[in-house]
């Protein structure tokens, strides 16, 4: 069934300009190096070993045009929603009664991270999977991000754009349907969440917020952990510790001047740099990989997402959703609806039963994982579409 001219639905193709591919090379070829960093670890940032191997593959190894063939061989759509062109990819399944999801990603990520897992969740039976397990989706690109428009006014918040994907959902005729995020995604998701509407009947988060208040208020200022934490507790303590003392400076400098990083729309370099810097099990998987040793992601699939980045022009645009979002990113929103979550060891922190519990009055599925972190979708296709059947399995039949 073609969306094509319904609502204002239309399709989307992009294809870079040759003469941008080519710039893109030349800019790689004359990045102006630093001094390499004066300790034998991740200590200072990231390492200039990894980022020069990445620079080397980018610009003689890489080739954008399977990117682009493999997302425009996808059905991708634009619509408007409060006065924004929204880009998606909508994949239906063959299977009858597929359950309509929509996914969101988080910075810095984008449409890239979910590709892996469209043909396991829409077609199951190819992947070890049953008819029953079949899903329609939904991959909106954020405001600002890849090929979505960019804000040009205030206000582009995560309530706002929760409100943008209840209206999408609607406007692609889903009455009935369930929702996914992580980073960003899971701020996304949680806010449709509490905003109820009639069609969403429970979300599965793989970042979720439920840090307690006693606990944030003692990672903030910096005293010892309390008392009385459970093995569990403890490890999901100890990583927020971490985060908090050496993870912020990304998010503190995006949330608070985001128009002063004119240095990673201008050096391809500086922007890969920047978004591997994101937290450091993420980072340590990357310079791994660039040092030869692939696992989970590929040299090509972290090209492919800055490569978006840089051809879209979003790295500034992007960073701007820290500076309008006021949201506490781990605190307990009070969600009412089913939540369904699955806690990744390598995550920015591993959030404990016990807090998810209280997190979320009607948890209906938590599991905690062997293997994977921050960008599981993209890391773990796998695993994480297992997890997305097994998460809404409960919730396919029921009223």
């Amino acid at each position: 069934m073609s969306n094509t001219g319904n609502h204002g639905i239309h399709r989307f193709q992009f294809q870079a300009p040759d003469e941008a591919l080519a710039d893109l090379r030349r800019r790689i070829a004359a990045t102006k190096w630093p001094s390499p960093e004066l300790v034998t670890d991740a200590s200072q940032g990231v390492q200039l070993s990894t980022v020069q191997e990445l620079a080397r593959y980018w610009g003689t190894d890489f080739d954008w045009r399977k990117a682009e063939s493999r997302l425009n061989a996808l059905p991708q759509f634009t619509t408007n929603i409060d006065g924004l062109d929204i880009h998606f990819i909508h994949v239906r399944s063959t299977h009858v009664n597929a359950l309509p999801l929509i996914v969101t990603h988080g910075w810095p990520g984008s449409i890239i991270e979910q590709l892996k897992i469209i043909d396991p969740l829409t077609n199951p039976t190819a992947h070890g999977g049953k008819p029953s397990d079949a899903f329609d989706v939904v991959i909106p690109s954020l405001p600002g991000y890849g090929f979505s428009a960019k804000p040009t006014t205030l206000g582009w918040d995560p309530i706002r754009i929760a409100r943008a994907w209840i209206v999408l959902m609607r406007r692609l005729g889903y009455t009935r349907y369930v929702a996914q995020g992580g980073d960003w995604g899971n701020a996304v998701t949680e806010q449709m969440a509490l905003q109820l509407p009639p069609g969403l009947v429970g979300i599965h988060t793989n970042m979720p917020a439920t840090v307690p208040d006693d606990i944030a208020k003692d990672l903030q200022f910096g005293g010892p952990p309390p008392s009385g934490l459970s093995a569990d507790e403890k490890y999901a303590y100890d990583q927020l510790n971490f985060f908090y003392k050496h993870g912020l400076g990304y998010a503190q400098e995006m949330s608070n001047r985001p128009q002063t990083l004119y240095a990673i729309e201008d050096s391809p370099v500086g922007l890969a740099a920047w978004m591997l810097d994101h937290d450091a099990r993420s980072y340590a998987l990357i310079a791994r990989v660039f040092g030869g040793q692939p696992e989970g992601l590929s040299r090509d699939d972290i090209l492919e997402n800055v490569t978006l980045y840089w051809l879209t022009n979003t790295a500034v645009s992007s960073a701007r959703l820290y500076w309008e979002s006021k949201l506490a990113f781990f605190a307990p929103k009070g969600i009412t609806i089913p939540v369904a979550v699955s806690a990744f060891p390598d995550e920015i922190y591993t959030a404990p039963r016990s807090w998810t519990e209280r997190a979320y009055p009607k948890l209906i599925y938590y599991n905690r994982l062997k293997k994977g972190g921050h960008f599981a979708a993209w890391e773990q296709p796998q695993v994480f579409t297992e997890e997305l059947r097994a998460a809404f399995k409960s919730l396919r039949h029921s009223t």
